[in-house]
């Protein structure tokens, strides 16, 4: 009995860290509550009910026949990591078909846990790579994806060695938009590009959380209206932020060249 109880709470463990794991990382509500509803089925327990929200996941289980158990995880807001969210849907078909026990499941979600992200030289390249195209995207020529490709590098030099682990969201995001415009702005009037606007735009578009703002809608469309919600708020927090970074540029340039310039 006692041998049957510690196994239903290895399973409640293992399945809590894969919804902590889906969770940190960008995923949806209903994908975290669903894996975490398979885990348990599967390795036979039928009480478990999990409660998600943005940053926090609360799960209970047990009735006559099984242990009473319930644990509540805190997990702040973050970034994206999709090859993780993928890993654990891999694992969870894994499971479905039944070629792994839970101690191996909670093992091989330790590892997804540990899997390391991108390089800082492929983030920093991906900026400037993303910039270009998106630059070219929206309207702007090739001499303007050229020349946006140089604030995308620079824009993400700042987010991984000062906004990351130094500065607030808020602060850095303001900063990130001041910082990319300042940038555009002088490569347009070193006429190394033909249009401001689209410079800015490809520019800035790393700096977009359009994963969570995705993900928002879907939650809010799934009726998990308070997750929805805060991550919706979150999303626009940002957007208002880097539009504050490039009105402030803007501004000063308007102040200082009496609006020719602009």
């Amino acid at each position: 009995m006692n041998e049957r109880k510690e196994e239903e709470r290895e399973v409640l463990d293992a399945a809590m860290l894969a919804g902590h794991i889906l969770l940190e990382n960008g995923a949806e509500i209903f994908r975290v509550e669903e894996t975490m509803d398979r885990i348990c089925r599967h390795y036979g327990i039928e009480s478990c009910s999990s409660f998600v929200l943005s940053n926090g996941i609360f799960t209970t289980a047990g009735n006559q026949r099984e242990e009473i158990f319930a644990k509540v995880q805190h997990i702040p807001v973050s970034g994206t990591h999709l090859d993780r969210v993928a890993a654990v849907n891999q694992l969870s078909r894994e499971i479905e078909r039944g070629s792994l026990t839970y101690g191996e499941v909670r093992d091989r979600l330790e590892l997804i846990q540990q899997m390391p992200g991108k390089s800082k030289r492929m983030q920093i390249l991906a900026s400037g790579v993303g910039s270009a195209c998106f630059c070219y995207l929206f309207g702007g020529n090739l001499k303007d994806a050229a020349a946006a490709f140089f604030p995308g590098v620079l824009l993400y030099v700042y987010v991984i060695y000062l906004f990351g682990p130094h500065l607030s969201k808020l602060v850095g995001n303001i900063g990130g938009g001041a910082l990319v415009t300042a940038l555009c702005t002088l490569l347009y009037m070193l006429h190394l590009g033909d249009h401001l606007n689209y410079m800015i735009i490809g520019s800035i578009m790393p700096l977009i959380p359009g994963v969570a703002f995705t993900n928002a809608i879907r939650d809010i469309a799934d009726g998990d209206y308070i997750a929805g919600s805060v991550r919706m708020l979150d999303a626009l927090l940002v957007f208002f932020c880097i539009a504050m970074g490039v009105g402030l540029v803007f501004g000063l340039l308007h102040r200082f060249t009496g609006g020719g310039f602009l």
